[in-house]
């Protein structure tokens, strides 16, 4: 067994007219597609904010505006019980479509459900895709002022905190 890893990752939350934005994807380990919010792991230099915004466009190609957050959930896959993702999730507003824009790699494309259309479906990416538009439809959120992502100034860089 590999030595444990914590992944940090984001996802968004995008409800219109009672149907939620999901992405239609290929996953490792799976044989099948299946679906999962628009979401990826955060970059080096950027904030939580900065990389929802960034996935949800690079998986779906929509623009959007964080609004909320909706909660932190941490899963443990049970095909990888050495990596534990920990995952900031947020409600936001769609704001345009890019018609055509080129999505990752592994991206069928992106695909407006239904909670129940989604549980029917059976192919949920993860317990958190589930969960995540419960909470939402349950009103579940959290002001964004309660995450603090300190800034490093170019002065500071190389000290230690």
């Amino acid at each position: 067994m590999n030595a444990w890893t914590a992944h940090v990752t984001v996802a968004t939350v995008i409800e219109k007219n009672g149907k939620f934005l999901f992405v239609e994807e290929h996953t490792e380990g799976v044989t099948h597609t299946v679906f999962n919010q628009p979401a990826g792991h955060v970059e080096c230099n950027e904030t939580l904010i900065q990389a929802a915004i960034r996935e949800t466009l690079e998986e779906t190609g929509h623009d959007v505006e964080i609004e909320s957050l909706l909660g932190i959930y941490s899963y443990t896959p049970p095909m990888f019980p050495d990596r534990t993702y920990y995952r900031f999730c947020f409600l936001a507003k769609d704001l345009y479509h890019h018609e055509n824009a080129e999505l990752d790699t592994g991206i069928i494309g992106a695909v407006w459900m239904s909670l129940d259309e989604l549980k029917e479906s059976a192919r949920a990416r993860s317990p958190l895709v589930t969960k995540a538009v419960e909470d939402a439809l349950k009103g579940q959120k959290y002001p964004l002022s309660l995450i603090y992502e300190h800034q490093n100034s170019p002065l500071f860089t190389n000290m230690d905190a």
